[in-house]
Formats: structure tokens, C-alpha cells, sequence
């Protein structure tokens, strides 16, 4: 490689600048199991869709609110459905647009290319182009080109690579990531994909090879990373969350590390919210998937009963489907907890709710205990655990609790 820096970078020296814990490798190993729970858990297409909906919008939010971006998660909704927004948020509206886009691209287009494209300076400017595209006077710096010569940045009291040593640095930086991670040549746990994410993120962000647009560049270089690598999905706007959502710490940690010319602490940072995310992002579809069996075991259980009114079935259905799966209530508060019920029972007797909850007892879809009644959950636990459930109910539990064992309300 030719060329020779015009000055020395101390924390740019594109070589393995951390040191794991046994506690980082704990809280990687922890990601491991939830990011391998997740990729084998079976969804419904339609929940799959809406976590992939969600990580799309949080994402975008993430990924551009760093950067001053205020549309709120309904407006990039709007945005993500065709729709436009009024014309004084027009430039915000186009930084998410261009994200989306370039969401959607890299996930239409990188699970045919899971063997090969490593990170090098043109897919750089790629990924710029996509950040900043159609963005006018709102983006400071030219789509796709480098920062060069004279062109300088400073971010806070941070102050970037010089605009002469860019390329090189550049150049430098990929080769990096080719020869420390060697994406291709051997096969990725997802610890080595993580790391990589993270590494590569923060070395963008110190030599700052663009005149703006270089946060979005990186974290859409992070998502493509952890995409490549095989993270499912409705996983890959996590880390990018959670830079937004600790942002202060986020820009201390940039900092810090720069300073130090250590991504220790850094990288101890990401995983930690990561692996929070992934805890998050496990117990709700687990959730889903525990709503969805019970409706099921609630419609099959009626299906079996012979009702000669069926006006009687469905009112009774309806109370089994909207009584709290995990609140104890008590019958004279069971009108008053939702709309449906109480559109059900405002002109039915008393009498006749405690009869609806006695035939609900009898077919084992409510339990009473101290004159209070809850749904009889653990009925469907040899459901859940038929259907594949073990990897994602013990592991998540694990993660939380450190042991194996099942979940205490199942």
C-alpha cells in the first residue's frame, strides 16, 4: 500500500486495540444464545412482519435522531407507508426516507451475497450516496466523495483525520477489518461478527472520512455487517437504539476511546446494551407467541363445548379472551377492565358473570384463588414446549437468571 500519512494518529493504528474481559465474553456469549434462540424460534408471518416493521422504524429514528433528527416513531410510520409529511419537515423527512431505503436494499440484496463483500472504500460511498441522496443544502458534504485536502472536521473536542490522509486511512481501516476479522476465509461465530460491527463503526467515526453524514454511514456500515453476518432481521436495529437512547455516554465512550487509543470500554458499552436489546426483543416476541397459543387453546376448548345459544359462546369466549393473562381481578372488576366486557356485561347481572366465570373454571381457561380469578396459563405450558419453545423460554431464561430452569409463571 503506497502513499504516507501527513501526520501520526496514535488511536488510528489498525490493529487490535482491546482486551475481552471474562464478563465482556459472558455478556457475548449470552448474545450468542439469543441471537441463535431467535434465528430458530418459529414466528407467524404476520408477527414477523410487524418486528420487522418495528426494527425498520426504530432503526431509522435511531440512526437519524442521533444526528437531530426529531420525526417521532408515527410520523416515520407515515413516511415508511408512502405517505408524506408537511413541507417544514421536508429535509427530516428525506434523511428516514433514505434510510428506510437503504434498509431495505441491503436486506433485499446481502443474503444472496453471505459469502463475500467485505467492506471496502467503494461500498463506503455507497452507503453515503444512500444517506445522503436528494438532501440538497441540508447535507454538508458531496454524496459519495471523500473529504480531501484542506477539508477538516471537528465533532465536539474531537477533531477528525486530516482531509489529505483520508484515503489512505481509508484504505488502512479496510484492510484492517480484512485481515483482523477475515470475514470469508473462516467461519464467523457471532461474537466475531459483533466485534467487527462494533470495531468498525467507532474507526469510521474517528477518521470521519466525509464532510457530514458520517454517524449514518457508520451505523448503516454496522447494520450491513451484522446483516451479512447472519443476525436475524428484527435484530439489527438494536445497537444503533441504543446509541440513540444513551446518547450522551454514547459520545463519551467515542471519546474516551480515542483519548485512551483503547475500544476496551467502548465495546463493553455496545455489547451490554445488545445484549439488553436482544433480552428485550426475545421476551416480546415470546409474549406474542405465549398470547397467540392461549388464544388458540381458548378457541379449542370452546369448539369442543356443545352451546345451544350461541350468543352464550361468544359472550363467553370473549370474556376468556379479554380477562389479563398475569393480573389477578376480582369478579365485580371484571366489567370495568376493558371496553369489550364492559360492552358485554354493562346490562347483565352479576349472577349471571359469576356463572360465565364458573363455566370458564370448569373448562380449566380461568383459575380462582382467594375469591379472586386469573387465566389458568400453565394449562398451555405443555403446548409452548411442544412447539419448539425450549431454545427461546430456557435460554432467555438463563440469560436473565443464570440458571436453567423453566419461567417461574409457567
Amino acid at each position: 500500500m503506497s502513499g504516507k500519512l501527513s501526520k501520526e494518529y496514535p488511536h488510528l493504528q489498525f490493529r487490535k486495540q482491546w482486551d475481552m474481559s471474562r464478563d465482556d465474553y459472558f455478556m457475548l456469549g449470552q448474545c450468542d444464545t439469543l441471537i441463535g434462540s431467535l434465528n430458530n424460534i418459529s414466528i407467524k408471518p404476520e408477527y414477523y412482519n410487524q418486528f420487522k416493521e418495528v426494527m425498520l422504524i426504530k432503526g431509522a429514528q435511531a440512526t437519524t435522531a442521533i444526528e437531530g433528527n426529531t420525526l417521532t416513531d408515527e410520523e416515520i410510520k407515515k413516511i415508511e407507508r408512502g405517505e408524506r409529511l408537511p413541507p417544514s419537515k421536508g429535509y427530516q423527512e428525506i434523511e428516514v426516507k433514505n434510510i428506510l431505503d437503504a434498509f431495505n436494499q441491503l436486506l433485499e440484496e446481502t443474503p444472496a451475497e453471505r459469502n463475500g463483500l467485505l467492506i471496502n472504500p467503494e461500498m463506503l460511498r455507497r452507503f453515503h450516496v444512500m444517506v445522503g441522496k436528494n438532501l440538497g443544502e441540508h447535507f454538508a458534504a458531496v454524496p459519495g466523495k471523500f473529504r480531501e485536502g484542506s477539508q477538516n472536521v471537528t465533532v465536539g473536542r474531537y477533531r477528525a483525520a486530516e482531509g489529505v490522509d483520508v484515503e489512505l486511512l481509508t484504505d488502512q481501516f479496510c484492510a484492517f477489518l480484512k485481515e483482523e476479522f477475515g470475514f470469508g476465509k473462516r467461519e464467523h461465530s457471532y461474537t466475531d461478527i459483533i466485534i467487527e460491527a462494533i470495531v468498525a463503526h467507532v474507526y469510521l467515526e474517528w477518521i470521519h472520512p466525509f464532510g457530514d453524514g458520517n454517524g449514518r454511514t457508520g451505523r448503516l456500515m454496522e447494520f450491513y455487517i451484522l446483516l451479512r453476518g447472519g443476525l436475524p432481521e428484527i435484530s439489527l436495529h438494536i445497537l444503533s437504539n441504543h446509541y440513540n437512547m444513551t446518547r450522551p455516554e454514547y459520545y463519551r465512550q467515542l471519546q474516551q476511546g480515542s483519548e485512551k487509543r483503547d475500544l476496551t470500554q467502548f465495546i463493553r458499552y455496545a455489547i451490554t446494551g445488545l445484549r439488553d436489546g436482544l433480552v428485550q426483543t426475545s421476551e416480546t416476541i415470546r409474549q406474542r407467541q405465549f398470547e397467540s397459543s392461549w388464544k388458540e387453546y381458548v378457541y379449542g376448548k370452546f369448539a369442543a363445548t356443545d352451546y345451544s345459544h350461541k350468543e352464550v359462546l361468544k359472550r363467553r369466549r370473549t370474556l376468556a379472551l379479554e380477562i389479563p393473562l398475569y393480573q389477578k381481578v376480582a369478579l365485580t372488576d371484571i366489567p370495568d377492565l376493558n371496553i369489550p366486557l364492559a360492552r358485554i356485561y354493562s346490562g347483565i347481572s352479576l349472577k349471571t358473570l359469576m356463572r360465565d366465570m364458573e363455566e370458564l373454571v370448569n373448562l380449566h381457561i380461568i383459575k380462582t384463588e382467594g375469591g379472586y380469578y386469573h387465566a389458568d396459563i400453565a394449562q398451555i405450558n405443555p403446548m409452548v414446549m411442544k412447539s419448539g419453545g425450549p431454545n427461546l423460554f430456557y435460554n432467555l431464561h438463563y440469560v436473565k437468571y443464570g440458571r436453567w430452569e423453566k419461567y417461574p409463571f409457567l
